[in-house]
Order: C-alpha cells, then structure tokens, then sequence
C-alpha cells in the first residue's frame, strides 16, 4: 500500500516515495514533505543538468551546485538551465 503525502511542490495530495531518497534530515524532510512524481520530475532535471554541464559527481563543488539547484527546485524557485537545450516534449 503506498503512502499519500501532500506534495509541497505540486500542491496536492499525491503518492510519496517509497523510501528516504537518501540518508540523514535532508533525506527525510524530502520523503516527509514531497511526492514521488515530484522527486522523479527533479531527477530527470538533475541529469539534464548533469549532462548538458558536463558535471562530475566525483567533484564537491558539482555535487554542491545540484543540490543548490534541487533545494531551489523543491522550494519551487527558478533552477538555472542548460544553455541551448531543446526539451524533446
């Protein structure tokens, strides 16, 4: 049975996520507060961004920037976007 959590992203009543998406009170503020189809819409944001920046995980400071942009994204804020990036919709 999955959980219903009131998105605070989409503002409504949704299905959340079946687990902390990772560990600590970050993780667990996310999986409180935001639906599944919310996490999975930032996800594909995040590998937009990823790919079209050339961004490596293995550097802090690319990891720093993504979770700057998912903290903004989450809170409904402009996220910044890959230069010249035609969405395939």
């Amino acid at each position: 049975m999955s959980r219903t959590v009131y998105c605070q992203l989409l503002k409504k009543d949704l299905p959340g996520l079946a687990q902390a998406p990772f560990p600590g009170s970050r993780g667990a503020a996310i999986f409180e507060a935001y639906s599944a189809q919310a996490w999975d819409q930032w996800q594909s944001l995040q590998t937009m961004l990823i790919n079209e920046k050339h961004l490596s995980m293995l550097d802090k400071n690319h990891r720093r920037y993504l979770n700057k942009q998912r903290d903004r994204y989450l809170a409904g804020e402009d996220i910044d976007q890959a230069e010249g990036y035609i969405s395939p919709d």
